[in-house]
C-alpha cells in the first residue's frame, strides 16, 4: 500500500475505533448506562470505570508467509450489569490498521471454586481487511464486517486481568487488561 493510501487508512481507522464509544447520545443509545453514575456516587455502574487491553502476541491455527504480528490495543467503558462498550486499534494478521467498535458481556466465577475466571463475548463492526484481503473476514463489505469474540480470563487483581480471545478458525489471541 503507497504511503499516502497508508496514511488515509490509518486515520479512517482512529476515527472509526476512537470515536464510536464517545458520541453522547449514541452512546446511550449503543450501551445503555453509560451516563449512569458510578456507585461511590450513588448508582449502579462499576468502581472503576475503564479497562485498557494489550495483546502483544497472536497464534494463528494454520502457519501462512502472509501473516504479521498482529498488536492489539483496546480501551472500553464498563457498564452496570457486567456490560461494556469500547474500541479496539490494532494492525491485523496482514500488517494492515484496523479497527473494532463493540459491546460486550462478562460473566465473573464461570466456575465454583474458581472465583477469578470469567468468560466474556464481545461484538461489534470491524474495518481493516481491505484490498487482496478482503475475504480473509466473513460479509465484508468495502472493509467492513460483523464480527463475535468470546473470551476466557483470570483476575490476577480487582484492576489485572489475563486473558485469551478465539478468532474464529483462524486464531487466538493473548493479552493482559488493566481497569482503572
Amino acid at each position: 500500500m503507497a504511503t499516502t493510501a497508508r496514511l488515509r487508512h490509518w486515520a479512517l481507522v482512529a476515527c472509526l475505533g476512537l470515536s464510536a464509544p464517545l458520541g453522547a447520545q449514541a452512546s446511550e443509545t449503543l450501551c445503555p448506562g453509560w451516563s449512569e453514575p458510578s456507585a461511590d456516587q450513588g448508582g449502579t455502574a462499576p468502581r472503576l470505570r475503564h479497562e485498557a487491553f494489550f495483546s502483544p502476541y497472536t497464534h494463528h491455527w494454520r502457519y501462512s508467509d502472509d501473516h504479521r504480528q498482529v498488536v492489539a490495543f483496546s480501551l472500553s467503558r464498563r457498564l452496570p450489569g457486567d456490560r461494556f462498550c469500547g474500541a479496539s486499534l490494532f494492525s491485523n494478521s496482514f500488517g494492515q490498521p484496523s479497527a473494532y467498535a463493540f459491546v460486550g458481556k462478562t460473566w465473573p466465577g464461570l466456575v465454583p471454586g474458581l472465583p477469578r475466571l470469567y468468560a466474556s463475548a464481545t461484538a461489534g463492526i470491524i474495518y481493516g481487511y481491505v484490498g487482496e484481503h478482503k475475504d480473509k473476514v466473513p460479509l465484508n463489505v468495502g472493509g467492513f464486517s460483523p464480527v463475535v469474540i468470546p473470551a476466557v480470563g483470570y483476575r490476577l487483581s480487582e484492576q489485572a486481568a489475563v486473558e485469551v480471545q478465539l478468532l474464529g478458525t483462524a486464531a487466538v489471541m493473548v493479552g493482559t487488561s488493566w481497569r482503572f
